[in-house]
C-alpha cells in the first residue's frame, strides 16, 4: 500500500529471499517496483532506475555491456520488464563524439534509437545519458520530498554538505539531458568515494555495485534527510501557522460540490475535463496556512511537479469563516480570466521563436482555504495524479520554508521545461482520445443488467461513470466488477432512491465531488408489476408512478440544474419501454408510467435545447438477461399472462418479434451510447426502439 506520512522513516523493503536467483534485469525490475511502491521515494511517473549488464550480442554472439533504463513515460512503481529501454553502452559512449555543445543537446535524443539493443521498441527517455555516463553499475534517480525540500532551499548546496558531508555531492540546476549526463560523469570521476548527488531543484542520484547496495543507499539517504528535517522542524508551525480553520468534512464536500461544476465549465472550453478533490490533512494544513498564498505564487520547483500542475495554482477566494460561497461563485469568472491572462503573459515573456503554440491557459490546481484542493485534467487518473504531485510540492515547501527559504524554479527555466520541444513531440505522439474522453455519466439502476452494460459501454469509450442504485449489495458488486475491468479511478457509486428528492440531490453532489460534474444522465431505474386493472391496487399504481415517472423527473431536474451550471450542454437518455407506446394486457400501471416517461422526455427536449441539453428515449422490450425486474413476481405474472412458463417466456418474446431475435442488455447499451456520443449531436426528442421489431410500438 502506498504511504505518504511525513517525517516517518522509510522501511527497507528489500527481501533477500525474493531477490535470490534473479538476473540483473530482474533485480532492476524488483528494485524499481520496490522503490516506486512509496510515494515519499518518488512520485508517479517520476524518477528512473538503471543497470549496466552484460548481454549476448545477437549479431556477433559476443558479450557486450547493455544499459537497461526506464523507458520514456514509464512509472517505476508499476513498470514491467518491457518498460525498460535497452541500449549498447559502447554506442552511447560514442555519442560523445557527436555532441556539439549545450545549444544542440536536444539533437542527441535523435541518436538514441541508433543505440538500441535487440531492436527493443521501448523508446529511451531524455534521462538516458544521466544513467549511461554515471560510471557505476546500478543507478537510482528519485524525487523524494525530503530531498527536494533540501534541493529547493535557497542555500541547498550548504545544506547538502551539512547533512551528508562528502558522501553525497551537489550540482546546480540543469535541465535534464545530455549535458547533465556529462556533468554527472565528471562528478563521479572527481569524487569516486561519493554515493550520490543532489541536483538543485530536482532530485537525487544514488548508485551502487549491486542492486541491493544501490537500493539501500537510496533508502538510507532519504531517511537521513528525513531525520535531519524532523529535528530542525520539530515544534515549528508549518507555513507560518494557521490562518483559517478547516470546515467539517461534510461541509467541505458541500463547498467542493458547488465549486467543481462551475470551475469545470470554465476549463472545458477545448475538451471535457475531469475533476478530483483532495482534503487530506497535509492539503488542509497548507490551504489554511498564513504562508500559503506567497508560497503558492512562487510555483513548484521539481520539473516533474510543474509539468503535471503548471507552474503555480489558482487560490480560490473562499473564506471558510464567512462561508462566502455565493460571492466566490459570482467572482469565479473574473478569477479564472485573470489566471488565464497571467499565464498568457508568462508565455509571451518566455517564448522562443520555435516554441510550440500556447497550451491550455487554465489552472490545473485550485486551492480552497478551509476546504482542500481541486485538480482538473483530461482524465480522472491524470487529475488525481496531478493532485498527488502538488501534495509532493506542499511537502517540499513545508521542509524548505522551515529550514531555509523555499525557491521555485526560475520562470524561464520552468517555461523551457514546460514547452520543451521534446515534451511537445511526446504530447503529439499520444493516442487520439476516445469518443467519451472527459465525459461523466450518471446511471440510475446502475446495478441492473441494462445499467451495468451501459456503464461498461461508456467506460470502454473513455467516460467516467457514477452508478446509482437503491440495492446497496448489488451496487457494490457492479462497482467492483467494473473497477476490476476498467480501473478504480473511473467508477464511483452512490446508493440512491430515485423517489426521494434529498437523496437525488445528495447523489448528484457526490458525483460532482467524485468527477467534477455530470455530462450524461441515463435514467434507467426500473420496476415492473402486472395485474388486471380491477386487481391493481392504489399502492401498485403509485409505486409505478413514483419510480418510473416522479423518479425520472427528479433525476432529470437535478441533471438540468447541474448541466446549466457547467454550461457545456449534455445528454439525457431515458430507458423507457416498448410498453410506453404499445399497450400490454394486465400492465396498466406500468404502461402508463412508461408513457409518462416518454412524454416527460419530449418536454425536457424542448426546455433543454437552448442550453445544448439533448433528451432522447431508448425503448427496450423483453430484456430478460441480467435484469432484476425479471427475477421476481413480474416474471411469474408475465408468464401467466401469456400462458407459458418461465423457461418459455424468452422464446415467446423472441418469436413474437419481427426479427425473431432476443434483445440483450448490450443492445440497449449500444443505443444509450449512440445518444450520449457526438455522433448524435443533432438528435433530441427522439425515440429509438430496440425491441427486435414490434409494429404496435412504431413511433407515430
Amino acid at each position: 500500500m502506498l504511504t505518504t506520512q511525513e517525517n516517518s522513516l522509510l522501511q527497507n523493503r528489500w527481501d533477500p529471499a525474493t531477490a535470490a536467483g534473479m538476473s540483473e534485469p530482474e533485480l532492476l525490475l524488483y528494485r524499481s517496483n520496490t522503490l516506486g511502491a512509496d510515494k515519499r521515494v518518488t512520485n508517479y511517473g517520476g524518477g528512473n532506475t538503471s543497470v549496466k549488464a552484460m548481454e549476448v550480442d545477437p549479431l556477433t554472439g559476443e558479450k557486450v555491456e547493455v544499459l537497461w533504463v526506464k523507458g520514456s513515460g514509464g512509472d517505476i512503481g508499476s513498470i514491467k520488464m518491457d518498460g525498460f529501454a535497452t541500449l549498447y553502452m559502447e554506442k552511447l559512449h560514442a555519442l560523445k563524439g557527436l555532441y556539439r555543445g549545450v545549444e544542440f543537446e536536444d539533437e542527441m535524443v535523435g541518436y538514441l534509437p541508433h543505440c538500441t539493443f535487440r531492436l527493443n521498441p521501448r523508446a529511451a527517455s531524455i534521462d538516458t545519458p544521466l544513467h549511461a555516463y554515471v560510471p557505476r553499475k546500478h543507478v537510482d534517480h528519485v524525487h523524494a520530498d525530503a530531498i527536494i525540500a533540501i534541493a529547493a532551499s535557497k542555500n541547498s548546496k550548504e545544506l547538502t554538505k551539512e547533512i551528508f558531508g562528502d558522501k553525497i555531492g551537489w550540482l546546480p540546476w540543469k535541465k535534464p539531458g545530455f549535458e547533465l549526463g556529462l556533468w554527472l560523469e565528471k562528478f563521479c570521476l572527481e569524487n569516486p568515494e561519493a554515493d550520490g548527488v543532489v541536483l538543485e531543484s530536482h532530485g537525487l542520484f544514488t548508485w551502487g555495485d549491486t542492486a541491493k547496495d544501490c537500493y539501500d543507499k537510496t533508502i538510507d539517504v532519504i531517511n537521513q534527510a528525513t531525520r535531519w528535517l524532523a529535528e530542525r522542524t520539530e515544534g515549528k508551525p508549518a507555513f507560518g501557522g494557521a490562518k483559517h480553520r478547516s470546515l467539517p468534512a461534510e461541509a467541505r464536500a458541500e463547498v467542493a460540490a458547488r465549486l467543481m461544476p462551475a470551475i469545470r465549465g470554465f476549463v472545458s472550453g477545448n475538451q471535457h475535463m475531469v475533476g478530483h478533490f483532495n482534503d487530506s490533512p497535509e492539503v488542509l494544513e497548507f490551504v489554511n496556512a498564513r504562508g500559503m498564498e506567497p508560497l503558492a505564487a512562487l510555483g513548484t520547483s521539481c520539473p516533474d511537479h510543474f509539468l503535471r500542475t503548471k507552474i503555480r495554482p489558482l487560490v480560490v477566494n473562499f473564506d471558510p469563516e464567512a462561508g462566502n460561497i455565493e460571492d466566490v461563485l459570482a467572482r469565479l469568472p473574473d478569477q479564472i480570466a485573470a489566471y488565464r491572462a497571467e499565464y498568457a503573459a508568462y508565455y509571451e515573456r518566455c517564448k522562443h521563436p520555435d516554441s510550440p503554440a500556447m497550451r491550455d491557459p487554465n489552472a490545473v490546481v485550485y486551492l480552497v482555504p478551509g476546504v482542500g484542493m481541486i485538480t482538473f485534467a483530461k482524465d480522472k487518473a491524470t487529475a488525481r495524479i496531478s493532485g498527488e504531485f502538488y501534495v509532493n510540492a506542499i511537502n517540499v515547501m513545508r521542509g524548505a520554508s522551515a529550514v531555509s527559504e523555499y525557491v521555485g524554479l526560475p520562470e524561464q527555466e520552468a517555461f523551457d521545461i514546460e514547452y520543451w520541444l521534446l515534451e511537445e513531440a511526446k504530447l503529439q505522439r499520444m493516442p487520439k482520445p476516445k469518443s467519451l474522453a472527459g465525459r461523466v455519466a450518471f446511471v440510475t439502476g446502475g446495478a441492473g443488467g441494462i445499467g451495468a452494460a451501459t456503464a461498461a459501454r461508456y467506460l470502454a469509450e473513455g467516460a467516467c461513470v457514477v452508478l446509482a442504485d437503491i440495492n446497496a449489495e448489488a451496487l457494490a458488486e457492479a462497482e467492483r466488477s467494473l473497477k476490476e475491468k476498467f480501473g478504480a479511478d473511473v467508477v464511483s457509486s452512490v446508493v440512491m432512491d430515485v423517489t426521494r428528492e434529498d437523496a437525488v440531490e445528495r447523489a448528484f453532489a457526490a458525483a460532482c465531488v467524485a468527477f467534477g460534474g455530470v455530462d450524461i444522465l441515463v435514467s434507467n431505474a426500473g420496476i415492473a408489476s402486472s395485474a388486471p386493472v380491477e386487481d391493481t391496487s392504489l399502492a401498485m399504481w403509485n409505486k409505478n408512478m413514483e419510480i418510473l415517472s416522479t423518479g425520472y423527473f427528479l433525476v432529470s431536474r437535478a441533471a438540468f440544474k447541474l448541466m446549466r451550471v457547467q454550461g457545456m450542454g449534455g445528454s439525457i437518455v431515458f430507458v423507457a419501454s416498448k410498453n410506453g407506446l404499445a399497450a400490454s394486457p394486465n400492465a396498466s400501471a406500468y404502461c402508463t408510467a412508461k408513457a409518462s416517461e416518454i412524454h416527460l422526455a419530449r418536454c425536457l427536449a424542448l426546455e433543454g435545447a437552448e442550453a445544448g441539453i439533448r433528451v432522447n428515449v431508448v425503448n427496450p422490450d423483453a430484456v430478460l438477461r441480467g435484469s432484476r425486474i425479471w427475477q421476481g413476481e413480474w416474471l411469474d405474472q408475465r408468464a401467466s399472462t401469456y400462458g407459458t412458463d418461465k423457461e418459455g417466456l424468452e422464446e415467446m418474446y423472441r418469436q413474437r418479434s419481427m426479427l425473431k431475435r432476443s434483445v440483450l442488455p448490450e443492445d440497449i447499451a449500444e443505443a444509450c451510447y449512440f445518444f450520449a456520443a457526438d455522433t448524435s449531436a443533432k438528435s433530441t426528442g427522439n425515440i429509438l426502439n430496440v425491441d427486435a421489431g414490434n409494429v404496435q410500438a412504431f413511433p407515430r
